[in-house]
């Protein structure tokens, strides 16, 4: 009651900064559409130092810290720490998926793509949306009844349980591990661009100690308040640009695109959904783009997890179904954000490094146009406010990956592998909050590893392996009764190695990356090639298992499936 108390009390802060912003848009309005002096020298958009980005940085992470206070004092036992004692309502854990999956890439990332690409860029916020209804229809509610802490508890129910979760265990780290030096490193820069004065190690320094002392001391429930928050601040600030582009162009989508075609070097392609990014248009590549982002979605662990925290199954397809509206708004604001950058940002001098030779070149990089666009709309006080947002989504998304790293190795290979399901329960969350310190220094290390590296390969890494490994074995163990351990690990390593080894020598990688002429696999997007490999191995390898462990795994699906479809014998929620 007390948390819910706090977020009403921010409430009017936050009608007033919408109305703050909103009347800031009206002055925006008839300013942008005289022409700029050319004779005045370009001003930097964002001063040296940005006071209001640092006040919010400091009341957001304060009040993180006043959760994690609370969420400590309640977190009494494994399930509290691995799921939230699993008493988190529908509507909360849809916030959370939002604020788990809503990261600083989806921010920034698409909104700059429609910025320099237009309809095109919608690509990704179509790919990565459509796998939430996968998610819904086929395991939301099943994870629910079948799982415990991890998804490798859905996949080894029936199967044996060393080398399946040793397998899932890999993956997942896998998938974490990188996903976090994404993360690690986006948020290193953007501290040490706003705050010159601070370095960008120091900045890594200060996430890590962030993310340990969230997820050691408040466990799940911690992590499951910071998304909620940050989830609402994302889509208030989003809502705020969206709402200040539209009054600027009148409330008329007519006119924002009119004057984004106007303004735009690509004139009318821009609004064409078939626009290549780089220099060819493929349709495999798109395919595979796609199957990439639809499976993979529907195969990260940090996301997964997050079924384990609700009351029942009902409340997982709750989730689900809250989370997909929220990230589906969330998208269609990026889609206005970006062509509102076209038509407030470009051209504008503040913001443009040179108007004469590029006006889409920005300041800062490429990255930049939702930045610079809460700048033209609100000035520096919700520039301030929206980088203090992007903080706190990335703040938010770590924290889910680093606890659901900890619980692979924690509760997959400690409790379940070495001390074959008879671990001590306070020893395990014990191993866990070792594990979570350890992942922590491990992403500020390769988060100042990879400061000046080309980091571009690493999301489609980690949701490459999360489509052709985690998600084909999870429908698997659970709707294909003829499934057997060999099956299972076999496809599963042809996942992970098949994805790793074809990225490697794929365009971004071997050509870019390492600059070894050209790629020896011409495709960015190994999925559609992967996927269909490891589906056709674990059949395989299942159908000409004859052995009397696969004979007697294959008689307990009929148990699972009663289980699966019912929830006789789920995990219950806490009574605390």
């Amino acid at each position: 009651m007390r948390i819910f108390k706090t977020v009403s009390c921010a409430i009017p802060a936050f009608v007033s900064l919408c109305f703050s912003t909103l009347s800031h848009a009206a002055d925006v309005a008839v300013t942008a559409a005289a022409p700029a002096a050319t004779a005045v020298p370009a001003v930097p958009a964002v001063p040296p130092l940005n006071w209001h980005a640092i006040i919010m940085f400091l009341i957001f992470v304060g009040i993180t810290l006043v959760i994690t206070y609370w969420a400590a004092t309640h977190t009494k036992t494994a399930s509290d720490f691995y799921a939230a004692g699993r008493g988190v309502t529908g509507l909360q854990n849809g916030m959370a998926i939002a604020g788990d999956y809503m990261s600083a890439a989806s921010f920034l990332g698409i909104a700059a793509l429609v910025y320099f690409n237009g309809f095109y860029g919608l690509i990704f916020s179509v790919g990565w949306l459509v796998g939430w209804p996968i998610i819904l229809f086929l395991v939301a509610e099943r994870l629910r009844n079948l799982g415990k802490y991890t998804y490798a508890d859905v996949v080894s129910f029936r199967l044996q349980q060393g080398p399946i979760r040793i397998m899932a265990a890999i993956s997942s780290l896998i998938v974490v591990i990188w996903y976090l030096i994404g993360q690690a490193v986006g948020a290193g820069q953007l501290l040490h661009t706003l705050v010159p004065q601070m370095s960008y190690r120091m900045s890594i320094v200060i996430v890590g100690a962030l993310i340990i002392l969230y997820v050691t001391l408040g466990g799940m429930k911690a992590t499951t308040w910071v998304q909620i928050i940050k989830a609402g601040l994302l889509l208030g600030g989003a809502t705020c640009m969206a709402f200040g582009v539209m009054a600027h162009e009148g409330f008329s989508f007519a006119k924002l695109f009119s004057d984004a075609v106007a303004l735009h070097p690509k004139g009318i392609k821009i609004m064409q959904s078939v626009v290549p990014i780089g220099a060819k248009a493929n349709p495999l590549e798109s395919i595979s783009l796609g199957l990439t982002l639809m499976f993979g979605t529907a195969g990260l662990p940090h996301i997964l997890m997050r079924f384990f925290t609700v009351t029942n199954s009902k409340a997982a397809r709750k989730s689900v179904l809250y989370g997909t509206c929220f990230i589906g708004f969330f998208y269609i604001l990026t889609f206005i954000i970006g062509f509102g950058a076209i038509v407030l940002v470009a051209h504008n001098p503040e913001y443009v490094v040179d108007v004469a030779k590029n006006v889409l070149n920005l300041k800062g990089g490429s990255s930049m146009p939702a930045i610079y666009l809460s700048h033209a709309i609100g000035g520096n006080f919700f520039l301030g406010f929206i980088a203090a947002v992007a903080f706190a989504t990335i703040l938010a998304v770590v924290s889910g990956l680093t606890l659901a790293g900890a619980s692979a190795l924690s509760h997959d290979i400690y409790a379940s592998v070495i001390m074959k399901g008879k671990a001590d329960e306070k020893k395990e969350v014990w191993v866990s909050k070792m594990c979570v310190i350890g992942l922590g220094i491990l992403a500020v290390l390769l988060g100042i590893l990879f400061e000046k590296q080309n980091v571009a390969y690493i999301v489609a890494l980690t949701f490459s392996i999360a489509a052709c490994t985690n998600f084909p074995i999870l429908v698997l163990s659970v709707f294909w009764k003829g499934l057997t351990t060999r099956g299972a690990v076999l496809g599963g390593y042809t996942g992970i190695f098949g994805s790793i080894g074809l990225l490697i020598i794929g365009p971004t990688v071997w050509t870019k990356v390492l600059g070894m002429g050209p790629a020896i696999f011409p495709y960015d997007f190994p999925t559609f090639v992967v996927l269909p490999i490891v589906l056709i191995v674990a059949y395989i390898a299942s159908v000409t298992d004859g052995s009397e462990s696969a004979k007697k795994e294959r008689a307990a699906f009929d148990a699972q499936m009663i289980r699966a479809e019912t929830g006789l014998g789920a995990e219950m929620a806490a009574e605390h």
